[in-house]
C-alpha cells in the first residue's frame, strides 16, 4: 500500500466517523475503519471488508490496552514523543497484517528486551575510548619525561669537583639500578680512590638498558574494566557466546605447507528424520571421494580403491572416469590416460548413495519425554549410540518456549548451554564411544506443550563411514610405481532431526 494511498484513507476517516460511540466501525465500498475514541483522539484500525470484524475488535481492544502504558498523557505530545516505543508494541501485535497470538503481558516484555549484541557494542566502544585517552596520557608524560631528559643532559655535562684528587671531565649517562650517585648518574664508590688516581670505568656512559630505559612499544590495548567483565560474564552464563577482541601478540606463523603432493578425501553427509514417538522416517547416506592434487606432474595418476561388498549403495563416477577400468579392477582413472588430473582444486572423482528405513542403521537415536507437573514441565532426553561408531562433538538442541529464567538441569551427561537469545538448550558431548554409548539429561521449566520442545537437532561428526571404501594406493599411469599421498575419512551431519 502507498503513502498516497494510507494519507487518502486517513483523511476521509473524520467525515466518515460518528460520535458517541465507545467501539464502532465504518465501512466504505472497499475498507473498513475500526475505531475507537480515546479522549480527544481516534485509535484507528484500517482493514479491508474481508477481514473477521471479531478478530478486528479484539486486536483494536488489546492495542487500546497498550497505549496507555506507554503514553501517561493521551494527547498529541505525548504520542509523538512515544512515537517510537508505540510502533515496537504495536509491531508485536501485528505482523504482516495479521494478528499476533500474544498478551499485553507478552508485548510488554518482548518491547522490554534489551539487544545483548548492542550492549556488548556499546561497552566495547566505551572501552576504546577509555583506552584511548589512557594512551594519550601515556604518550604527553612520555613527552614531558624525554623533555627533561634532554635539559638534564644538556645541563649536566662539565666538570666534577672531587677532593683532594682534582678535577676530571665526565659525561652525563644513565645510571642503572644499583646507582647511588644523584642525577650525575655516576657510581660513587670508595674502592675508586687509589694512589694511582681514579678508576675511568667508573664514569664511563652506561649502556642503556633494553628493558629499563628504552621506551616500551606501546599500542592501543583494548582492556575491560571490572564492570565490563562482570557484564561478559553474565552473558556467557546466560549462553551466549562472546568473541572477544584478540589481545595484541607476536604474528602467528604461517599455515603448515602440504607437504604431501596428492590428498584423497571420503567424506560422507548424513541425513536423518527420526519420530518423536519411535521409529525411523528416513536415512540417506550421500558419500563422495575427492582427489586434490598440487603439482601437475603429480597428475598423471590412478586411484586404487578398496571396496567391501556395498550392496546397498548406488555408485557414480565421473564423467571422465573409465568406467570399464573401475568395474572389471577398482581402479579410479581417466578415459585418457595420457590427460592430467586438474590441480589445485578438488575434484569429486567418485560419488555414492544410499537411503533406508532400516532403524538398526541409525547411528544415534534419541528419545524426548516432557511432562507435566504442578505447573512445571520436566523434559527427559536421553540418547543410545550404535556400537558400529565413535561420535565425536556431539550437539543436541532441544527448542524451548519463551522463558524468564535459564532452566533447572537436574541431571547431566556432558555439559549444557542455555541459549537465550534463540530460547535452545544445548546438550554437548565430546565423545561417544564403548564407554558411554547411553547417556541422559533432565531439566526443568515452566508448563509447556510437549510439541514446545520439538523438532530437535543433532550434529556430530565421525571417523568412520556407512560405505566401507577405502583408499589402496596411488600409482602412477606410466610405470605403475606407488605415489605417497594423503588420506582423510570423515562423516559429517547435514540434517539431523527428531520430528
Amino acid at each position: 500500500m502507498s503513502r498516497i494511498r494510507i494519507e487518502g484513507l486517513l483523511a476521509a476517516f473524520p467525515k466518515l466517523v460518528g460520535s458517541g460511540k465507545q467501539h464502532t466501525y465504518v465501512e466504505t465500498e472497499n475498507v473498513r475503519y475500526v475505531y475507537q475514541p480515546m479522549e480527544s483522539l481516534f485509535l484507528l484500525l484500517v482493514t479491508n471488508k474481508q477481514s473477521n470484524i471479531l478478530e478486528d475488535l479484539e486486536t483494536l481492544r488489546l492495542i487500546s490496552k497498550l497505549v496507555p502504558e506507554y503514553v501517561p498523557a493521551l494527547d498529541e505530545e505525548g504520542i509523538c514523543k512515544m512515537a517510537f516505543e508505540l510502533i515496537f508494541a504495536f509491531d508485536e501485535v501485528i505482523s504482516l497484517g495479521h494478528k499476533e497470538n500474544v498478551t499485553l503481558g507478552q508485548v510488554k516484555q518482548y518491547v522490554e528486551m534489551e539487544s545483548h549484541e548492542e550492549r556488548l557494542h556499546k561497552l566495547v566502544i566505551e572501552s576504546k575510548i577509555n583506552d584511548t585517552k589512557d594512551l594519550m596520557k601515556r604518550k604527553a608524560s612520555e613527552i614531558d619525561k624525554n623533555r627533561i631528559e634532554k635539559q638534564r643532559s644538556d645541563k649536566g655535562g662539565g666538570f666534577l669537583s672531587v677532593p683532594s684528587t682534582g678535577f676530571m671531565r665526565f659525561e652525563n649517562g644513565f645510571s642503572d639500578s644499583n646507582s647511588s650517585g644523584g642525577s650525575g648518574g655516576f657510581k660513587n664508590n670508595s674502592t675508586n680512590f687509589g694512589s694511582g688516581g681514579l678508576d675511568s670505568d667508573a664514569f664511563k656512559p652506561k649502556a642503556r638498558s633494553a628493558t629499563s630505559g628504552a621506551p616500551k612499544a606501546s599500542g592501543m590495548q583494548l582492556g575491560k574494566s571490572t564492570k565490563t567483565n562482570q557484564f561478559l560474564e553474565s552473558l556467557k552464563a546466560e549462553g551466549e557466546v562472546i568473541v572477544e577482541a584478540a589481545a595484541p601478540g607476536p604474528l602467528r606463523s604461517a599455515a603448515p605447507v602440504i607437504t604431501d603432493p596428492i590428498m584423497v578425501g571420503i567424506e560422507e553427509k548424513l541425513s536423518v528424520t527420526l519420530k518423536k514417538d519411535g521409529g525411523l522416517e528416513n536415512l540417506v547416506v550421500q558419500g563422495t571421494m575427492s582427489l586434490v592434487v598440487q603439482n601437475e606432474e603429480d597428475a598423471y595418476i590412478r586411484v586404487q580403491v578398496e571396496s567391501g561388498a556395498n550392496k546397498v549403495f548406488n555408485f557414480n563416477t565421473h564423467p571422465n572416469i573409465d568406467k570399464n577400468l573401475y568395474a572389471e579392477k577398482n581402479i579410479l582413472g581417466l578415459k585418457d590416460p595420457n590427460r592430467p588430473f586438474s590441480t589445485g582444486t578438488s575434484l569429486a572423482i567418485l560419488r555414492w548413495r544410499m537411503q533406508s528405513k532400516q532403524e538398526s542403521l541409525v547411528p544415534l537415536s534419541i528419545n524426548c519425554w516432557p511432562s507435566v507437573s504442578g505447573g512445571e514441565s520436566y523434559v527427559n532426553i536421553e540418547y543410545e549410540a550404535s556400537q558400529a561408531f565413535e561420535l565425536q562433538n556431539i550437539i543436541i538442541q532441544i527448542p524451548l518456549p519463551a522463558l524468564r529464567d535459564p532452566p533447572t538441569v537436574n541431571q547431566v551427561d556432558g555439559e549444557w548451554r542455555y541459549d537465550s537469545r534463540r530460547s535452545i538448550m544445548e546438550w554437548s558431548i565430546v565423545l561417544i564411544d564403548n564407554t558411554n554409548r547411553n547417556g541422559s539429561m533432565e531439566f526443568v521449566v515452566p508448563a509447556a506443550d510437549p510439541s514446545a520442545f520439538f523438532p530437535i537437532n543433532i550434529n556430530f561428526t565421525s571417523n568412520k563411514t556407512f560405505c566401507d571404501l577405502k583408499v589402496g594406493t596411488v600409482l602412477q599411469v606410466q610405470g605403475g610405481n606407488p605415489v605417497r599421498f594423503a588420506k582423510r575419512t570423515q562423516l559429517v551431519v547435514d540434517s539431523y532431526q527428531v520430528v
